[in-house]
């Protein structure tokens, strides 16, 4: 009998080890049905959906899961999946009259929901410059989709998604990016819900295991530069240079680094009190 999981992550090309363990049968084949589920809305809606039980695994951005299990959601980050920052690159409508990160200050921020990236990242970035967070606005696009639709009709004037999964979009003259802002933390966690982990401990070290064993030694498989960068819609050239920015994890958030989050995320008035480690992490 196999034991069936569901597992949600953003449809980029961090995710692909997923995608390429499930096609080459290898959770199959210690009796696991591992069931992926693309979610285009972002972390917000797959914090949601492990509220509701529609997942039992999420591959999620540390910021939006600490603020969300801070806001009683019951589950617990069981490792790092990607330990260097997400680059955020900070877009306007080609066409816009914004030309610096400067002018975005007293502006609206197109964001996929509350609680998502993109809503968190505006938060620290507006920190970074010294913009006052209290007076931010935000306009809900859902998904990147959105986004150029809002944008590009001035119902909001910029948008925070990351940096190479925007690139085709300035590349084809309908962002344009004003800035970056990397996460000041390691940027995917792998959240399981407390349910889950009490009942099938067993299933969810098999599943780390087979996940850590392909992001480990991703970056050697033959011209999975080429893969990436046909199934992405990228160039190559960004591909490589993603590549080399971008490092997978196979291990827990430490303790210090967990804290540097908190403290930051209560700083930015993300969340309003900072739970134990124990209560975050399994």
């Amino acid at each position: 009998m196999s034991k069936t999981i569901k597992i949600a992550g953003v449809p980029e090309h961090f995710n692909l080890p997923w995608h390429m363990c499930i096609e080459d049968g290898e959770f199959e084949a210690v009796g696991i049905d591992l069931q992926w589920t693309d979610v285009p809305e972002g972390t917000g809606k797959m914090c949601q959906m492990l509220r509701d039980g529609e997942t039992d695994i999420a591959v999620i951005l540390t910021e939006g899961i600490v603020k969300d299990i801070t806001a009683g959601n019951p589950c617990k980050i069981v490792q790092v999946y990607v330990q260097s920052p997400l680059i955020w690159g900070i877009h306007v409508a080609a066409n816009s009259r914004y030309k610096m990160l400067s002018d975005l200050e007293h502006t609206k921020a197109a964001i996929s929901r509350m609680g998502s990236g993109s809503h968190l990242m505006s938060i620290v970035n507006a920190q970074n410059q010294n913009w006052n967070t209290e007076k931010l606005q935000f306009e809900i696009v859902n998904t990147i989709d959105g986004a150029v639709e809002s944008l590009t009709s001035g119902k909001a004037d910029y948008f925070m998604w990351e940096r190479f999964m925007t690139q085709p979009l300035v590349d084809n003259g309908v962002f344009r990016r004003v800035g970056e802002c990397p996460t000041p933390w390691p940027c995917f966690v792998i959240a399981v819900r407390d349910e889950v982990l009490e009942k099938e401990p067993k299933v969810i070290q098999q599943i780390l295991n087979i996940i850590n064993t392909t992001t480990e030694e991703f970056k050697l498989i033959p011209s999975i530069d080429r893969t990436l960068a046909a199934k992405y819609n990228q160039e190559v050239s960004a591909i490589q240079e993603w590549l080399k920015l971008t490092r997978w994890s196979q291990k827990q958030l430490t303790a210090p680094v967990l804290d540097t989050i908190l403290e930051q995320l209560l700083k930015l008035k993300i969340i309003d009190k900072k739970l134990s480690k124990e209560q975050l992490l399994k």
